[in-house]
Protein backbone atom coordinates (compact mmCIF):
# COMPACT_ATOMS: atom_id res chain seq x y z
CA UNK A 1 0.00 0.00 0.00
CA UNK A 2 2.11 2.80 -1.26
CA UNK A 3 1.40 6.48 -1.19
CA UNK A 4 2.18 9.44 -3.39
CA UNK A 5 2.60 12.91 -1.92
CA UNK A 6 1.39 16.09 -3.54
CA UNK A 7 3.88 18.96 -3.75
CA UNK A 8 2.18 21.23 -1.23
CA UNK A 9 3.43 22.35 2.15
CA UNK A 10 2.01 24.41 4.99
CA UNK A 11 3.04 28.11 4.82
CA UNK A 12 5.04 29.23 7.84
CA UNK A 13 3.17 32.54 8.08
CA UNK A 14 -0.28 30.95 8.05
CA UNK A 15 -2.57 32.50 10.70
CA UNK A 16 -3.70 30.34 13.61
CA UNK A 17 -7.08 30.03 15.34
CA UNK A 18 -6.52 29.27 19.01
CA UNK A 19 -3.48 27.20 18.07
CA UNK A 20 -5.16 25.80 14.94
CA UNK A 21 -5.11 26.67 11.28
CA UNK A 22 -7.93 28.79 9.83
CA UNK A 23 -7.91 27.25 6.36
CA UNK A 24 -11.26 25.63 5.76
CA UNK A 25 -10.60 23.56 2.65
CA UNK A 26 -7.14 22.17 3.48
CA UNK A 27 -5.23 24.45 1.13
CA UNK A 28 -1.48 24.23 1.60
CA UNK A 29 -1.55 20.92 3.51
CA UNK A 30 0.82 18.23 2.24
CA UNK A 31 -1.29 15.26 1.19
CA UNK A 32 -0.60 11.71 0.08
CA UNK A 33 -2.63 9.02 -1.65
CA UNK A 34 -2.65 5.46 -0.42
CA UNK A 35 -4.55 2.36 -1.52
CA UNK A 36 -6.32 0.43 1.23
CA UNK A 37 -9.40 -1.71 1.81
CA UNK A 38 -11.97 -1.35 4.56
CA UNK A 39 -12.06 -5.13 5.03
CA UNK A 40 -8.79 -7.13 5.28
CA UNK A 41 -10.39 -9.87 3.18
CA UNK A 42 -11.37 -7.44 0.43
CA UNK A 43 -8.98 -7.69 -2.51
CA UNK A 44 -10.26 -4.52 -4.18
CA UNK A 45 -8.21 -1.56 -2.94
CA UNK A 46 -9.49 2.01 -3.03
CA UNK A 47 -7.50 5.21 -3.30
CA UNK A 48 -7.68 7.46 -0.24
CA UNK A 49 -6.06 10.91 -0.08
CA UNK A 50 -5.26 12.24 3.38
CA UNK A 51 -2.54 14.31 5.10
CA UNK A 52 0.95 12.96 4.58
CA UNK A 53 1.62 12.60 8.32
CA UNK A 54 -1.43 10.39 8.88
CA UNK A 55 -0.98 6.63 8.94
CA UNK A 56 -2.76 4.05 6.77
CA UNK A 57 -5.07 3.10 9.66
CA UNK A 58 -6.66 6.54 9.31
CA UNK A 59 -7.33 5.85 5.62
CA UNK A 60 -9.05 2.57 6.52
CA UNK A 61 -11.12 4.40 9.12
CA UNK A 62 -12.21 6.97 6.53
CA UNK A 63 -13.41 4.15 4.28
CA UNK A 64 -15.49 2.76 7.14
CA UNK A 65 -16.99 6.15 7.98
CA UNK A 66 -17.79 7.33 4.47
CA UNK A 67 -20.88 6.33 2.54
CA UNK A 68 -19.24 7.19 -0.79
CA UNK A 69 -17.88 4.74 -3.33
CA UNK A 70 -14.73 4.92 -5.36
CA UNK A 71 -11.73 7.07 -4.50
CA UNK A 72 -11.94 9.22 -1.36
CA UNK A 73 -10.40 12.51 -0.33
CA UNK A 74 -10.50 13.53 3.31
CA UNK A 75 -11.03 17.16 2.37
CA UNK A 76 -14.05 16.31 0.20
CA UNK A 77 -15.61 14.00 2.76
CA UNK A 78 -15.16 16.57 5.52
CA UNK A 79 -16.56 19.35 3.33
CA UNK A 80 -19.95 17.61 3.23
CA UNK A 81 -20.64 17.81 6.94
CA UNK A 82 -18.79 21.13 7.27
CA UNK A 83 -21.03 22.75 4.65
CA UNK A 84 -24.04 21.29 6.37
CA UNK A 85 -23.07 22.73 9.76
CA UNK A 86 -22.13 26.14 8.41
CA UNK A 87 -25.49 26.42 6.66
CA UNK A 88 -27.40 26.08 9.94
CA UNK A 89 -28.74 29.28 11.51
CA UNK A 90 -27.29 30.48 14.79
CA UNK A 91 -29.33 30.06 17.96
CA UNK A 92 -30.22 32.83 20.42
CA UNK A 93 -27.27 33.62 22.64
CA UNK A 94 -24.79 31.99 20.23
CA UNK A 95 -22.03 34.43 19.33
CA UNK A 96 -20.13 32.12 16.96
CA UNK A 97 -20.56 32.88 13.28
CA UNK A 98 -21.05 30.20 10.66
CA UNK A 99 -17.75 30.97 8.93
CA UNK A 100 -15.80 30.82 12.18
CA UNK A 101 -17.54 27.60 13.18
CA UNK A 102 -16.66 25.84 9.93
CA UNK A 103 -13.05 27.05 9.94
CA UNK A 104 -12.52 25.94 13.54
CA UNK A 105 -14.04 22.49 13.02
CA UNK A 106 -11.98 21.92 9.86
CA UNK A 107 -8.83 22.97 11.70
CA UNK A 108 -9.67 20.68 14.61
CA UNK A 109 -9.97 17.74 12.24
CA UNK A 110 -6.70 18.65 10.55
CA UNK A 111 -4.93 18.83 13.92
CA UNK A 112 -6.64 15.54 14.91
CA UNK A 113 -8.14 17.21 17.97
CA UNK A 114 -11.77 16.39 17.23
CA UNK A 115 -13.85 14.54 14.64
CA UNK A 116 -17.59 13.96 14.23
CA UNK A 117 -19.23 10.61 14.73
CA UNK A 118 -20.57 8.41 11.93
CA UNK A 119 -24.03 10.05 11.49
CA UNK A 120 -22.45 13.34 10.38
CA UNK A 121 -20.02 11.63 7.99
CA UNK A 122 -22.83 9.60 6.42
CA UNK A 123 -25.49 12.34 6.42
CA UNK A 124 -27.94 10.47 8.65
CA UNK A 125 -30.42 13.07 9.89
CA UNK A 126 -32.50 10.61 11.94
CA UNK A 127 -29.66 9.68 14.28
CA UNK A 128 -28.26 11.75 17.13
CA UNK A 129 -24.68 12.73 16.36
CA UNK A 130 -21.73 13.91 18.38
CA UNK A 131 -18.00 14.55 18.40
CA UNK A 132 -15.01 12.55 19.65
CA UNK A 133 -12.40 14.73 21.39
CA UNK A 134 -8.75 13.60 21.38
CA UNK A 135 -7.37 14.83 24.71
CA UNK A 136 -3.75 14.13 23.80
CA UNK A 137 -3.91 16.49 20.80
CA UNK A 138 -4.21 19.47 23.15
CA UNK A 139 -0.85 18.81 24.84
CA UNK A 140 1.96 20.88 23.34
CA UNK A 141 5.51 20.49 24.67
CA UNK A 142 4.24 18.95 27.89
CA UNK A 143 1.62 21.64 28.63
CA UNK A 144 -2.12 21.23 28.20
CA UNK A 145 -3.63 23.99 26.04
CA UNK A 146 -6.68 24.72 28.15
CA UNK A 147 -7.74 27.75 26.11
CA UNK A 148 -7.94 25.75 22.88
CA UNK A 149 -9.74 22.92 24.69
CA UNK A 150 -12.40 25.23 26.10
CA UNK A 151 -12.89 26.99 22.77
CA UNK A 152 -13.26 23.74 20.86
CA UNK A 153 -15.70 22.21 23.35
CA UNK A 154 -17.90 25.29 23.10
CA UNK A 155 -17.80 25.20 19.31
CA UNK A 156 -18.76 21.53 19.30
CA UNK A 157 -21.68 22.19 21.65
CA UNK A 158 -22.83 25.08 19.47
CA UNK A 159 -22.72 22.92 16.34
CA UNK A 160 -24.63 20.07 17.99
CA UNK A 161 -27.36 22.39 19.30
CA UNK A 162 -27.79 23.98 15.87
CA UNK A 163 -28.03 20.55 14.29
CA UNK A 164 -30.53 19.41 16.91
CA UNK A 165 -32.72 22.47 16.34
CA UNK A 166 -33.15 21.45 12.68
CA UNK A 167 -33.09 17.64 12.89
CA UNK A 168 -34.74 17.21 16.29
CA UNK A 169 -38.23 16.35 14.91
CA UNK A 170 -36.69 13.67 12.67
CA UNK A 171 -34.73 11.80 15.35
CA UNK A 172 -37.60 9.35 15.88
CA UNK A 173 -37.58 8.36 12.21
CA UNK A 174 -41.03 9.81 11.47
CA UNK A 175 -41.40 12.68 9.02
CA UNK A 176 -44.41 15.05 9.11
CA UNK A 177 -46.78 14.42 6.20
CA UNK A 178 -48.97 17.52 6.12
CA UNK A 179 -48.83 20.00 8.96
CA UNK A 180 -45.50 20.40 10.65
CA UNK A 181 -45.29 20.10 14.41
CA UNK A 182 -45.98 23.17 16.47
CA UNK A 183 -42.95 25.13 17.52
CA UNK A 184 -41.79 23.95 20.92
CA UNK A 185 -40.89 26.28 23.71
CA UNK A 186 -37.29 26.30 24.96
CA UNK A 187 -38.41 24.40 28.07
CA UNK A 188 -39.96 21.69 25.89
CA UNK A 189 -36.86 21.53 23.71
CA UNK A 190 -34.68 21.08 26.78
CA UNK A 191 -36.84 18.16 27.87
CA UNK A 192 -36.80 16.46 24.48
CA UNK A 193 -33.50 14.68 24.99
CA UNK A 194 -29.85 15.55 24.54
CA UNK A 195 -28.77 17.41 21.44
CA UNK A 196 -25.70 15.27 20.99
CA UNK A 197 -22.75 13.60 22.65
CA UNK A 198 -19.18 14.61 23.41
CA UNK A 199 -16.94 11.59 23.81
CA UNK A 200 -13.46 11.97 25.28
CA UNK A 201 -10.66 9.62 24.23
CA UNK A 202 -6.91 8.98 24.44
CA UNK A 203 -6.75 9.83 28.14
CA UNK A 204 -3.67 7.74 28.94
CA UNK A 205 -1.65 9.30 26.11
CA UNK A 206 -2.70 12.76 27.30
CA UNK A 207 -1.41 12.00 30.80
CA UNK A 208 1.81 10.57 29.39
CA UNK A 209 2.52 13.69 27.31
CA UNK A 210 2.13 15.76 30.48
CA UNK A 211 4.48 13.47 32.43
CA UNK A 212 1.76 11.92 34.61
CA UNK A 213 1.38 8.22 35.34
CA UNK A 214 -1.95 6.57 34.60
CA UNK A 215 -1.80 4.47 37.75
CA UNK A 216 -1.30 7.31 40.23
CA UNK A 217 -3.40 9.67 42.32
CA UNK A 218 -2.00 12.63 40.40
CA UNK A 219 -3.01 11.09 37.08
CA UNK A 220 -6.51 10.37 38.32
CA UNK A 221 -6.89 13.91 39.68
CA UNK A 222 -5.85 15.35 36.31
CA UNK A 223 -8.30 13.09 34.47
CA UNK A 224 -11.13 14.12 36.81
CA UNK A 225 -10.48 17.80 36.21
CA UNK A 226 -10.44 17.38 32.42
CA UNK A 227 -13.75 15.50 32.52
CA UNK A 228 -15.29 18.06 34.88
CA UNK A 229 -14.24 20.88 32.58
CA UNK A 230 -15.79 19.23 29.50
CA UNK A 231 -19.03 18.39 31.34
CA UNK A 232 -19.32 21.91 32.77
CA UNK A 233 -18.99 23.46 29.31
CA UNK A 234 -21.51 21.01 27.84
CA UNK A 235 -24.05 21.76 30.59
CA UNK A 236 -23.63 25.52 30.58
CA UNK A 237 -27.18 26.88 30.53
CA UNK A 238 -28.67 23.38 30.20
CA UNK A 239 -28.57 21.89 33.67
CA UNK A 240 -26.72 21.58 36.96
CA UNK A 241 -22.94 21.56 36.79
CA UNK A 242 -21.05 19.05 38.94
CA UNK A 243 -18.74 20.29 41.67
CA UNK A 244 -15.09 20.59 40.62
CA UNK A 245 -12.49 18.13 41.90
CA UNK A 246 -10.52 18.98 45.01
CA UNK A 247 -7.19 19.43 43.23
CA UNK A 248 -5.94 20.08 39.71
CA UNK A 249 -2.35 18.98 39.02
CA UNK A 250 -2.37 20.44 35.48
CA UNK A 251 -0.58 23.82 35.51
CA UNK A 252 -2.80 26.73 34.49
CA UNK A 253 -5.95 24.67 34.03
CA UNK A 254 -7.31 25.42 37.49
CA UNK A 255 -7.28 29.14 36.66
CA UNK A 256 -9.19 28.40 33.45
CA UNK A 257 -11.74 26.38 35.37
CA UNK A 258 -12.20 29.13 37.93
CA UNK A 259 -12.80 31.65 35.14
CA UNK A 260 -15.41 29.39 33.59
CA UNK A 261 -17.23 29.01 36.91
CA UNK A 262 -17.26 32.77 37.41
CA UNK A 263 -18.50 33.27 33.86
CA UNK A 264 -21.31 30.78 34.39
CA UNK A 265 -22.44 32.54 37.55
CA UNK A 266 -22.44 35.93 35.84
CA UNK A 267 -24.13 34.93 32.58
CA UNK A 268 -26.44 32.15 33.78
CA UNK A 269 -29.55 34.39 34.14
CA UNK A 270 -29.05 35.79 30.64
CA UNK A 271 -28.55 32.43 28.88
CA UNK A 272 -31.55 30.77 27.21
CA UNK A 273 -32.64 27.32 28.31
CA UNK A 274 -30.26 25.28 26.18
CA UNK A 275 -30.54 21.65 25.19
CA UNK A 276 -28.30 19.30 27.13
CA UNK A 277 -25.10 17.89 25.61
CA UNK A 278 -24.10 14.55 27.13
CA UNK A 279 -20.48 13.66 27.84
CA UNK A 280 -18.80 10.28 28.02
CA UNK A 281 -15.91 8.21 26.71
CA UNK A 282 -15.49 6.68 23.29
CA UNK A 283 -15.42 3.00 22.41
CA UNK A 284 -13.06 1.44 19.85
CA UNK A 285 -14.19 2.51 16.40
CA UNK A 286 -13.18 4.21 13.16
CA UNK A 287 -13.39 7.75 14.59
CA UNK A 288 -10.67 6.94 17.14
CA UNK A 289 -8.54 5.43 14.39
CA UNK A 290 -9.05 8.54 12.27
CA UNK A 291 -7.77 10.68 15.15
CA UNK A 292 -4.77 8.39 15.66
CA UNK A 293 -5.45 7.65 19.33
CA UNK A 294 -3.28 5.19 21.23
CA UNK A 295 -5.95 3.96 23.66
CA UNK A 296 -9.71 4.46 23.31
CA UNK A 297 -11.63 6.29 25.99
CA UNK A 298 -10.26 6.03 29.50
CA UNK A 299 -8.50 2.69 28.98
CA UNK A 300 -4.75 2.40 29.59
CA UNK A 301 -2.37 1.94 26.69
CA UNK A 302 -1.91 -1.77 26.04
CA UNK A 303 1.66 -1.68 24.76
CA UNK A 304 4.38 0.97 24.40
CA UNK A 305 5.05 -0.29 20.86
CA UNK A 306 3.28 0.44 17.60
CA UNK A 307 2.31 -2.25 15.14
CA UNK A 308 5.60 -1.73 13.26
CA UNK A 309 7.67 -2.21 16.43
CA UNK A 310 8.57 1.45 17.06
CA UNK A 311 7.86 3.25 20.32
CA UNK A 312 4.64 5.21 20.65
CA UNK A 313 4.64 8.94 21.31
CA UNK A 314 3.42 8.31 24.86
CA UNK A 315 6.31 5.94 25.55
CA UNK A 316 8.86 8.45 24.23
CA UNK A 317 7.28 11.16 26.36
CA UNK A 318 7.39 9.04 29.50
CA UNK A 319 11.07 8.29 28.89
CA UNK A 320 11.79 11.98 28.38
CA UNK A 321 10.01 12.96 31.61
CA UNK A 322 12.06 10.32 33.45
CA UNK A 323 15.24 11.81 32.02
CA UNK A 324 16.04 8.74 29.93
CA UNK A 325 17.27 8.57 26.37
CA UNK A 326 16.64 5.60 24.13
CA UNK A 327 20.18 4.36 24.79
CA UNK A 328 19.74 4.74 28.53
CA UNK A 329 16.40 2.95 28.48
CA UNK A 330 17.93 0.11 26.46
CA UNK A 331 20.80 -0.19 28.92
CA UNK A 332 18.37 -0.46 31.83
CA UNK A 333 16.35 -3.07 29.97
CA UNK A 334 19.51 -5.12 29.38
CA UNK A 335 20.28 -4.96 33.11
CA UNK A 336 16.83 -6.35 33.89
CA UNK A 337 15.09 -3.09 34.86
CA UNK A 338 11.87 -2.11 33.10
CA UNK A 339 12.17 1.56 32.05
CA UNK A 340 8.49 1.64 30.97
CA UNK A 341 6.45 -0.12 33.66
CA UNK A 342 2.90 -0.83 32.60
CA UNK A 343 -0.08 0.17 34.78
CA UNK A 344 -1.07 -2.30 37.47
CA UNK A 345 -3.88 -4.82 37.03
CA UNK A 346 -6.38 -2.63 38.92
CA UNK A 347 -5.39 0.70 37.31
CA UNK A 348 -8.27 0.66 34.81
CA UNK A 349 -10.82 -0.05 37.53
CA UNK A 350 -9.44 2.69 39.80
CA UNK A 351 -9.59 5.23 36.96
CA UNK A 352 -13.17 4.19 36.20
CA UNK A 353 -14.17 4.70 39.82
CA UNK A 354 -12.44 8.09 40.01
CA UNK A 355 -14.17 9.46 36.89
CA UNK A 356 -17.65 8.26 37.80
CA UNK A 357 -19.84 11.31 38.33
CA UNK A 358 -17.78 13.71 36.23
CA UNK A 359 -19.34 12.61 32.91
CA UNK A 360 -22.91 11.72 32.02
CA UNK A 361 -22.30 8.26 30.60
CA UNK A 362 -19.56 5.94 31.77
CA UNK A 363 -18.51 2.84 29.81
CA UNK A 364 -19.00 -0.60 31.27
CA UNK A 365 -17.07 -1.14 34.47
CA UNK A 366 -13.94 -3.21 33.80
CA UNK A 367 -13.74 -6.53 35.57
CA UNK A 368 -11.46 -6.49 38.61
CA UNK A 369 -8.17 -8.11 37.77
CA UNK A 370 -7.63 -11.38 39.61
CA UNK A 371 -4.29 -13.17 39.71
CA UNK A 372 -4.09 -15.97 37.22
CA UNK A 373 -3.87 -19.45 38.76
CA UNK A 374 -0.31 -20.70 38.74
CA UNK A 375 0.09 -23.86 36.76
CA UNK A 376 1.98 -26.68 38.38
CA UNK A 377 5.12 -27.03 36.33
CA UNK A 378 8.53 -28.58 36.73
CA UNK A 379 11.66 -26.62 37.34
CA UNK A 380 13.51 -26.21 34.07
CA UNK A 381 17.24 -26.77 33.91
CA UNK A 382 17.46 -28.55 37.33
CA UNK A 383 18.56 -32.17 36.91
CA UNK A 384 19.07 -34.66 39.69
CA UNK A 385 21.60 -37.17 38.34
CA UNK A 386 21.91 -40.69 39.64
CA UNK A 387 25.02 -41.50 41.68
CA UNK A 388 27.76 -43.47 39.95
CA UNK A 389 26.91 -46.54 42.05
CA UNK A 390 23.21 -46.99 42.63
CA UNK A 391 20.68 -49.67 43.35
CA UNK A 392 17.87 -51.08 41.28
CA UNK A 393 16.67 -54.36 39.83
CA UNK A 394 16.57 -56.27 36.57
CA UNK A 395 13.42 -58.18 35.69
CA UNK A 396 13.33 -60.76 32.93
CA UNK A 397 9.91 -61.68 31.62
CA UNK A 398 8.05 -62.71 28.49
CA UNK A 399 4.85 -61.26 27.07
CA UNK A 400 3.15 -63.53 24.60
CA UNK A 401 6.45 -65.34 24.07
CA UNK A 402 8.45 -62.14 23.47
CA UNK A 403 11.27 -61.59 25.97
CA UNK A 404 11.74 -58.24 27.69
CA UNK A 405 14.44 -57.08 30.13
CA UNK A 406 13.37 -54.28 32.48
CA UNK A 407 16.21 -52.55 34.34
CA UNK A 408 15.80 -49.74 36.89
CA UNK A 409 18.11 -47.32 38.71
CA UNK A 410 17.30 -45.87 42.13
CA UNK A 411 18.40 -42.89 44.20
CA UNK A 412 19.63 -43.22 47.78
CA UNK A 413 16.08 -42.75 49.06
CA UNK A 414 14.80 -45.62 46.92
CA UNK A 415 12.91 -43.48 44.37
CA UNK A 416 13.08 -44.33 40.70
CA UNK A 417 15.54 -42.36 38.56
CA UNK A 418 16.26 -44.52 35.50
CA UNK A 419 14.65 -47.27 33.43
CA UNK A 420 15.81 -49.33 30.49
CA UNK A 421 13.65 -51.47 28.20
CA UNK A 422 15.52 -54.07 26.15
CA UNK A 423 13.66 -56.66 24.06
CA UNK A 424 15.14 -60.10 23.50
CA UNK A 425 14.56 -60.96 19.86
CA UNK A 426 12.80 -58.13 18.10
CA UNK A 427 13.42 -56.07 15.01
CA UNK A 428 15.74 -53.09 15.06
CA UNK A 429 12.77 -50.74 14.86
CA UNK A 430 11.07 -52.18 17.96
CA UNK A 431 14.37 -52.31 19.87
CA UNK A 432 15.18 -48.69 19.04
CA UNK A 433 11.67 -47.53 19.90
CA UNK A 434 11.70 -49.19 23.35
CA UNK A 435 15.17 -47.87 24.11
CA UNK A 436 14.07 -44.35 23.11
CA UNK A 437 11.03 -44.57 25.38
CA UNK A 438 13.24 -45.66 28.27
CA UNK A 439 15.69 -42.78 27.71
CA UNK A 440 12.86 -40.23 27.45
CA UNK A 441 11.26 -41.44 30.68
CA UNK A 442 14.66 -41.39 32.41
CA UNK A 443 15.23 -37.75 31.45
CA UNK A 444 11.80 -36.83 32.75
CA UNK A 445 12.27 -38.66 36.05
CA UNK A 446 15.63 -37.01 36.70
CA UNK A 447 14.07 -33.58 36.06
CA UNK A 448 11.24 -34.12 38.53
CA UNK A 449 8.46 -35.63 36.43
CA UNK A 450 6.23 -37.89 38.57
CA UNK A 451 6.26 -41.59 37.82
CA UNK A 452 2.48 -41.73 38.32
CA UNK A 453 1.99 -39.52 35.25
CA UNK A 454 3.95 -41.97 33.08
CA UNK A 455 2.05 -44.94 34.50
CA UNK A 456 -1.26 -43.25 33.76
CA UNK A 457 -0.29 -42.64 30.14
CA UNK A 458 1.40 -45.95 29.25
CA UNK A 459 -0.49 -48.55 31.32
CA UNK A 460 -3.00 -50.65 29.36
CA UNK A 461 -1.75 -49.35 26.00
CA UNK A 462 -2.17 -51.69 23.05
CA UNK A 463 1.04 -51.71 21.10
CA UNK A 464 2.95 -54.53 19.52
CA UNK A 465 3.08 -58.00 21.10
CA UNK A 466 0.42 -58.87 23.67
CA UNK A 467 -0.41 -62.01 25.61
CA UNK A 468 0.26 -63.98 28.77
CA UNK A 469 2.99 -62.68 31.07
CA UNK A 470 5.62 -65.23 32.15
CA UNK A 471 8.33 -64.68 34.75
CA UNK A 472 6.65 -61.96 36.83
CA UNK A 473 3.58 -62.44 39.05
CA UNK A 474 2.70 -58.72 38.86
CA UNK A 475 0.53 -59.36 35.80
CA UNK A 476 -1.11 -62.34 34.18
CA UNK A 477 -1.88 -60.68 30.87
CA UNK A 478 -0.43 -57.57 29.19
CA UNK A 479 -1.80 -55.73 26.19
CA UNK A 480 1.70 -54.62 25.13
CA UNK A 481 5.32 -54.53 26.24
CA UNK A 482 4.84 -50.99 27.53
CA UNK A 483 1.71 -52.04 29.43
CA UNK A 484 3.62 -54.67 31.37
CA UNK A 485 6.69 -52.47 32.00
CA UNK A 486 4.83 -49.55 33.55
CA UNK A 487 2.45 -51.75 35.53
CA UNK A 488 5.52 -53.44 36.99
CA UNK A 489 7.03 -50.05 37.86
CA UNK A 490 3.75 -49.01 39.50
CA UNK A 491 3.74 -52.14 41.67
CA UNK A 492 7.40 -51.76 42.72
CA UNK A 493 7.72 -48.00 43.28
CA UNK A 494 4.18 -46.73 43.79
CA UNK A 495 2.82 -49.70 45.71
CA UNK A 496 -0.18 -49.86 43.39
CA UNK A 497 -0.89 -53.03 41.45
CA UNK A 498 -3.03 -52.34 38.41
CA UNK A 499 -5.52 -54.92 37.09
CA UNK A 500 -5.07 -56.71 33.81
CA UNK A 501 -6.76 -55.32 30.75
CA UNK A 502 -9.26 -57.48 28.89
CA UNK A 503 -7.66 -59.53 26.12
CA UNK A 504 -8.57 -58.74 22.59
CA UNK A 505 -11.20 -60.92 20.92
CA UNK A 506 -9.59 -62.42 17.81
CA UNK A 507 -12.98 -62.78 16.16
CA UNK A 508 -13.75 -59.04 16.38
CA UNK A 509 -12.22 -57.16 13.48
CA UNK A 510 -12.10 -53.41 13.81
CA UNK A 511 -13.33 -51.72 10.68
CA UNK A 512 -11.14 -49.27 8.94
CA UNK A 513 -12.94 -45.88 8.95
CA UNK A 514 -12.35 -45.64 5.20
CA UNK A 515 -13.77 -49.10 4.49
CA UNK A 516 -15.85 -50.67 3.16
CA UNK A 517 -16.07 -48.68 -0.02
CA UNK A 518 -19.42 -48.22 -1.71
CA UNK A 519 -18.61 -50.58 -4.59
CA UNK A 520 -21.29 -52.66 -6.33
CA UNK A 521 -21.00 -56.32 -5.50
CA UNK A 522 -21.73 -57.84 -8.94
CA UNK A 523 -19.68 -56.23 -11.65
CA UNK A 524 -20.02 -57.36 -15.25
CA UNK A 525 -17.02 -59.30 -16.55
CA UNK A 526 -14.52 -57.15 -18.34
CA UNK A 527 -14.10 -57.90 -21.98
CA UNK A 528 -10.68 -59.06 -22.94
CA UNK A 529 -8.95 -56.60 -25.19
CA UNK A 530 -8.00 -57.72 -28.66
CA UNK A 531 -4.67 -57.01 -30.25
CA UNK A 532 -4.91 -55.46 -33.67
CA UNK A 533 -2.00 -55.11 -36.03
CA UNK A 534 -1.69 -51.86 -37.95
CA UNK A 535 0.52 -51.76 -41.00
Amino acid sequence: MGGAETPFSRPESMPRFKGMTTLLHWNGVRMRTTHVAADPDDLALRAVTLPASWEDEAAIALLQLSASTGALRLSSEAARWLDRLTSLPALPGDSVGSAGLGAALAAALLERQMAPMAPLWQGQVDRRSGFVVNLAAFVQEGDFNGEAFVTLIRLACSALRRLHAVNGPMLNGELPLFDGPAAATPEQEAQGGPAGTLLLTNLDSCLALMGLDYDSETGRDAACYLCWLATSLARQGAGPVPLPPVSCPIPGLEVTGRQIRDEMEDTLPDLPNRVLIETGFSQPGPVDALLGVEACGLAPIFSPLRADGTLRASALSRLAHRGLTLEGAFARAVLGENPLPQPGPDAHLLMHRALTGFVDRMPARPDPASPLPLRARLERGVRRPLPARHGGFTQRSAIGGHRLYLRTGEYEDGSLGEISLTPGRESAMVRGLLESVGQAVTIGLQHGAPLAAYVEQFAHTRFGPAGTVEGDPVAAYASSLLDYAFRALSDSYLGKRLPDSAPEDPHVIEEDPMLPLDIPGDLPPRERGRLRLVS
